[in-house]
């Protein structure tokens, strides 16, 4: 089973792009009608969804970790940052883990790119 992700509205479009060109399926937030959205409520979603949720937003993490302490489920989180992880490497990351990654290996973490 490949991992479907969900991209956080600050995801430069080219690592979608990139990503759909390698068929990985990505809904961005933007896509979902939730631009816009606090963090929290974009992690619910992404959980809704079963979408492991990619950022560049390191406010994000301060959720991820909160959930973590409070032992409060969520799906699963990726982050680049974006001036240490360039566009090529986050889709080749992202790709490698969407093709061999399971769901239940990202419930209730935080990935950081590079690999």
């Amino acid at each position: 089973m490949s991992l479907a992700f969900y991209m956080d509205e600050n995801v430069h479009a080219a690592i979608t792009h990139g990503l759909r060109l390698r068929e990985v399926d990505v809904l961005t937030v933007q896509e979902d009608s939730r631009a816009g959205l606090s963090d929290p409520l974009v992690l619910d979603r992404a959980t809704e969804l079963g979408r492991v949720v990619f950022t560049q937003d390191r406010d994000f993490l301060v959720e991820s970790n909160r959930r973590q302490s409070m032992n409060m489920g969520f799906v699963g989180v990726i982050y680049a940052h974006q001036l240490i992880v360039s566009i090529g490497d986050c889709i080749r990351d992202l790709e490698i883990i969407a093709k061999i990654g399971n769901p239940e290996d990202f419930t209730n973490r935080v990935q950081f790119l590079p690999l």
